[in-house]
């Protein structure tokens, strides 16, 4: 039996966090090609303001405001469109090997998703996933559809790297200046938004290390999430 070894890097920016994880990535992609046994790693962060543009993000998806609001722009290779990270939200970067794990990319993808979801449901909030985009969702089916959870990850040879960022105390205002997700008629929301109160970032951080082990290790599936029809 193995293990994920959980990494809390704190507040951190986010250059020298994508450097960590680079560095993580590539080690792992060398033992893979060398049929070297890979830990299990999760890097988990908070960022200074920052936009990440994804590989085939759209630039015309940063609206003026977002050069004027002190957060920092960058343009990164996972997948996905722009979104905005910083204080209040978590941010976990996975360099996991999924030969290891014995899983693909779609059900590894499902699953980041199922665990939002449950940390959803931990605090009593109803949450989904959409039948067209990434990550999870309140209200799916409803004009006042909203997303707490994006994930936006990169793989190679097996091996992932970037991953999700969950709104807890998030500044949401942020997101006002950018089409988050490149999606322009939904909008965004986080834990102390939608139960009016600040939930200590601790509290989950720990909810997130026990449902990743629980998911990846134990392969705890029992919700049985549907996209909705």
């Amino acid at each position: 039996m193995f293990d994920i070894q959980f990494i809390d890097l704190g507040l951190m920016d986010y250059e020298t966090a994508e450097k960590i994880q680079n560095e993580a990535f590539e080690e792992a992609i060398q033992n893979s090609l060398n049929q070297k046994e890979n830990i299990l790693k999760a890097f988990i962060v908070e960022h200074h303001p920052v936009y990440t543009l994804g590989k085939n993000g759209n630039m015309n998806h940063v609206l003026p405001l977002a050069k004027q609001s002190g957060a920092q722009i960058y343009k990164i290779g996972r997948g996905g469109d722009i979104t905005y990270h910083g204080p209040g939200q978590i941010v976990i970067y996975p360099i996991f090997d999924l030969k290891k794990l014995n899983i693909g990319l779609a059900k590894y993808v499902s699953t980041l998703e199922k665990i939002g979801i449950e940390i959803c449901k931990k605090y009593g909030i109803e949450a989904n996933i959409s039948p067209k985009e990434n990550g999870v969702w309140l209200d799916i089916d409803k004009p006042t559809v909203r997303k707490i959870m994006a994930i936006g990850i990169k793989a190679s040879r097996f091996i992932t790297m970037h991953g999700l960022a969950f709104n807890v105390n998030t500044e949401l205002r942020y997101f006002n200046y950018i089409v988050p997700c490149g999606i322009p008629d939904k909008g965004v929301t986080s834990l102390e938004k939608e139960l009016g109160r600040n939930i200590p970032m601790e509290e989950v951080k720990f909810a997130f290390q026990e449902l990743f082990t629980a998911y990846f290790l134990n392969n705890e599936d029992e919700q049985n999430i549907q996209k909705p029809l």
